[in-house]
């Protein structure tokens, strides 16, 4: 199985940026723990401040891999773009979050990707990631 994990903008900071929200663990030691509770599946990883480089990796393995785990963050709530390159690929997309964005900002409660998606998984921290992994192996 081959996995690939999609993450969008200000997600490079994660570990320093905003820790009472997004926790103090940097997601490049995050990914290490993912992969050795994994090792049957190949997990690769890619973050891009751009939204159209994340359109550009969608589209690149979007039918090469089982799954793909993105968190758009910001662009969630702004990016049709990424809707419809989602709705392009046949490989099923989990959107994830680390935060409950339904308690955050009203800004953050409507997602743009989500009926793209295969589903959603938020508000479980760095857990998150590994629950969306479970839920692309059961799939």
């Amino acid at each position: 199985m081959k996995i690939q994990i999609i993450n969008g903008p200000n997600l490079n900071l994660l570990g320093v940026r905003e820790p009472d929200i997004y926790g103090s663990i940097s997601f490049e030691d995050y990914f290490q723990r993912l992969i050795s509770l994994y090792p049957a599946v190949e997990i690769d990883y890619f973050q891009s401040n751009a939204e159209g480089e994340i359109i550009d990796k969608l589209h690149e393995t979007g039918f090469s891999c089982d799954g793909i785990i993105l968190n758009a963050g910001a662009y969630t709530h702004t990016s049709l773009a990424i809707h419809d390159a989602i709705k392009s690929i046949a490989t099923p997309v989990i959107e994830v979050h680390l935060s409950n964005i339904h308690s955050r900002e009203s800004f953050r409660h409507q997602s743009m990707i989500a009926a793209a998606c295969k589903g959603v998984v938020a508000g479980f921290g760095m857990d998150s990631y590994r629950l969306a992994v479970e839920a692309l192996k059961s799939a």
